[in-house]
């Protein structure tokens, strides 16, 4: 199966007296599938998957999207439908959230 665009959310949990933050993404997570069945686009054509620790943990919550290799940092629920219009079906990244 050849997808278009392959969403990763990290939806790692760390203890809270841990040094490094939580992306804590499972809300995020269940928004991007949300907003995917919304736009008809889910399941074989886009998929949104979760997670463990992508390694950026200063930048959490943190969101790839494959094949680009784009990095979104400090995603919120609130965000999401923009990442999906604009960059996973415009084609357009969304620059004040991305990773450089």
């Amino acid at each position: 199966m050849t997808l278009r665009a392959h969403i990763f959310v990290c939806t790692n949990v760390r203890p809270s007296d841990s040094p490094k933050r939580s992306c804590q993404g499972a809300a995020i997570h269940a928004r991007f599938k949300e907003v995917l069945a919304e736009r008809g686009v889910s399941g074989q054509e886009i998929r949104a998957n979760q997670c463990g620790c992508l390694g950026q943990c200063p930048h959490g919550s943190n969101v790839v999207v494959y094949p680009e290799g784009v990095w979104y940092h400090h995603v919120t629920v609130a965000d999401v439908e923009e990442i999906v219009d604009e960059h996973i079906l415009g084609g357009r990244p969304v620059e004040r959230l991305r990773k450089t």
